[in-house]
C-alpha cells in the first residue's frame, strides 16, 4: 500500500502540472480582465482536437504539432476577445463574462460535434503507453513529458509577467485598472493580449489530456470544473495560487482512488475545495479585498 500511495502522488504531481497550466490560463484572464472564462474546458478539448487532427491527417508528432496549435489557440482567444468579452461594460463584466463565454462553449462545442461526431478519440504517439522504470515506479513518459513542458511553459510565462515591459503592464492592470490607464498602459491591448495567451496555453494542456484520456467535446464539462475548483482554491486571479492548488488536488485524488475508493477521489476533490473555502474564502494566495476598476 505504501508504495501504491508514493506512485499515486508521483502521478499526482507530473499531472498536476499540466492542470496548472491550464489553470494559469483561465486565472490570468480573470486576472487582468476580471472576467470568468467558462470557456476554458472547450477551448482545452480543442486544442486536443487539434493536436488529434494533426496527428491523424498529417502524421506530426503532438509535441511537435504545439508549434501550431499553440499559435492557432492564441489567434482563436484574440478573436473571441475582441468579438465578444471588450464589448462588455466594466460595471457587470464578470457575471456577463459568464453567460457569453458559456454561449462562446456552447458554439464551439457543436462546432466539434458536427466535425468529429460525439464518439470518442484520443491522441496517439509511441510515448503514451511506454513507461519509465526509475527506483522502483513507473513513469509514464507522456506525464513526464508533459510536466516538463508545464514547467517550462509556466516559467515563460512567468518571465513574461515578471521580466518584461509588457508583463509589467499586466501587473499594473492586475491591481488597478484604472491606475494603469492613468499612468498610459493602454489597458485594452493588454486585455486582448492576455486573453490570447490564456487560451493559448489550453493548447499544450490540450494535447497532453488527450493523449492521457479519451475525449469527446462533452468532456469539455468536467474539465471546466476542475479548473474551476483549482483556480478558486488557490484564489482568483493568482498564479502561484493554481500551481499549488493544482499540484494539491491532483496528489489528494490520485492518493484518495488508491488509499480509499475510485469512487469517492472526485469526491474529496471537491470537498476539499469546500473544506478550503470554509476557512479562507479568499482561497489560499487570493486577495482579501476587492480590486480598484
Amino acid at each position: 500500500m505504501g508504495s501504491s500511495i508514493v506512485q499515486a502522488i508521483i502521478d499526482g504531481v507530473l499531472t498536476g502540472g499540466v492542470y496548472a497550466l491550464m489553470a494559469a490560463g483561465l486565472t490570468l484572464i480573470f486576472g487582468v480582465m476580471d472576467i470568468i472564462n467558462v470557456a476554458q474546458g472547450i477551448f482545452v478539448i480543442l486544442g486536443a482536437y487539434l493536436s488529434y487532427s494533426l496527428s491523424v491527417h498529417a502524421g506530426i508528432d503532438p509535441f511537435l504539432g504545439l508549434l501550431i496549435t499553440i499559435p492557432a489557440l492564441f489567434v482563436v482567444g484574440i478573436g473571441v476577445e475582441w468579438g465578444f468579452m471588450r464589448r462588455l461594460k466594466e460595471g457587470d463584466r464578470t457575471a456577463m463574462s459568464i453567460l457569453v463565454t458559456y454561449a462562446v462553449s456552447i458554439v464551439i462545442e457543436g462546432v466539434l460535434n458536427i466535425s468529429f461526431t460525439v464518439n470518442y478519440v484520443q491522441i496517439h504517439a509511441w510515448y503514451v503507453n511506454r513507461s519509465v522504470h526509475l527506483l522502483g515506479f513507473y513513469l509514464p513518459y507522456i506525464y513526464v513529458f508533459g510536466f516538463v513542458m508545464a514547467a517550462v511553459l509556466l516559467i515563460a510565462l512567468y518571465a513574461l509577467l515578471y521580466r518584461t515591459r509588457f508583463g509589467a503592464s499586466v501587473r499594473a492592470s492586475l491591481q488597478d485598472r484604472t491606475a494603469a490607464r492613468l499612468v498610459g498602459i493602454d489597458v485594452r491591448r493588454v486585455s486582448t493580449i492576455s486573453f490570447g495567451i490564456g487560451v493559448a496555453v489550453t493548447a499544450a494542456g490540450g494535447m497532453v489530456f488527450g493523449a492521457t484520456n479519451a475525449f469527446n467535446a462533452s468532456t469539455s464539462y468536467d474539465l471546466i470544473s476542475r479548473l474551476l475548483a483549482i483556480v478558486i482554491l488557490g484564489g482568483l486571479g493568482s498564479m502561484g495560487g493554481a500551481l499549488v492548488a493544482a499540484v494539491f488536488m491532483l496528489v489528494l485524488e490520485d492518493v484518495v482512488a488508491v488509499a480509499w475508493s475510485p469512487i469517492w477521489a472526485t469526491a474529496v476533490f471537491f470537498a476539499a475545495l469546500v473544506v478550503v473555502l470554509s476557512i479562507r474564502p479568499a482561497g489560499l494566495f487570493g486577495r482579501q479585498v476587492a480590486r480598484a476598476q
